[in-house]
């Protein structure tokens, strides 16, 4: 897989780095000439370039790439560089940083965003997610039919411990996609069983959060009455 990165900081180098252990092709682009620190990610191409003109991305070939992760500091750049790479060059997988969460609501479909990563919102969302047992935690936002990646912990008393994945009737625009066990990482079958500290990964539609919450927190004996 090729993978473009505009923004060759601290955060752009790290997920070309991670990348390239997985054995993807990155080529960082940044119109800093001190951001140019080809030693630092030595498997990586490099482009000294602005990331908003038409001119460097014809250079970076960006229609040949399969993601564009727009990851400068600058959420105005990275909007415009979202733009250009899903509307003139086609580019299957848009993903972009958000650095201001006042400008969170920027990032969708409109600007080109498949996925908006805030690193404010995550970092306060992990926190939650720490302290956090039945509460729900939306940790990513996908723009495309308005879903997000949510987390909740199976507290003990939930009325679903102890039932298998394949009698809950979920809420509509659900799916529970990962199981959390202590070290382990599960894929959920109709057979597993719940149990209370299971973390649970879903993504679900925004609108049925709410629901999704309520039917995970229920208590035994609210279900029973």
């Amino acid at each position: 897989m090729r993978v473009a990165i505009a923004g060759a900081g601290a955060v752009g180098r790290s997920i070309a780095g991670e990348l390239l252990e997985n054995g993807h092709e990155v080529l960082l682009v940044d119109k800093a000439p001190t951001a140019i620190s080809v030693e630092r990610v030595p498997q990586a191409e490099w482009l000294l370039a602005d990331a908003c003109e038409i001119t460097s991305l014809d250079e970076a070939a960006l229609q040949r790439c399969n993601v564009v992760i727009a990851a400068t500091g600058d959420d105005k750049v990275n909007l415009v560089v979202s733009l250009l790479a899903k509307t003139e060059y086609g580019v299957p997988r848009v993903v972009a940083r958000v650095n201001n969460p006042k400008n969170e609501w920027l990032f969708n479909e409109s600007w080109g965003v498949d996925v908006a990563v805030s690193t404010p919102r995550l970092m306060s969302a992990l926190v939650e997610e720490a302290v956090s047992v039945g509460d729900l935690v939306r940790l990513l936002r996908f723009s495309h039919g308005d879903a997000n990646l949510v987390e909740l912990t199976l507290p003990p008393e939930s009325a679903l411990a102890g039932t298998q994945v394949g009698d809950v009737a979920w809420p509509e625009d659900t799916s529970l996609v990962t199981i959390i066990r202590g070290t382990r990482v599960l894929t959920p079958q109709a057979e597993e069983t719940l149990e209370a500290g299971d973390e649970l990964l879903f993504v679900a539609a925004q609108a049925r959060e709410e629901q999704l919450e309520d039917l995970l927190s229920v208590r035994r004996d609210d279900a029973a009455s």
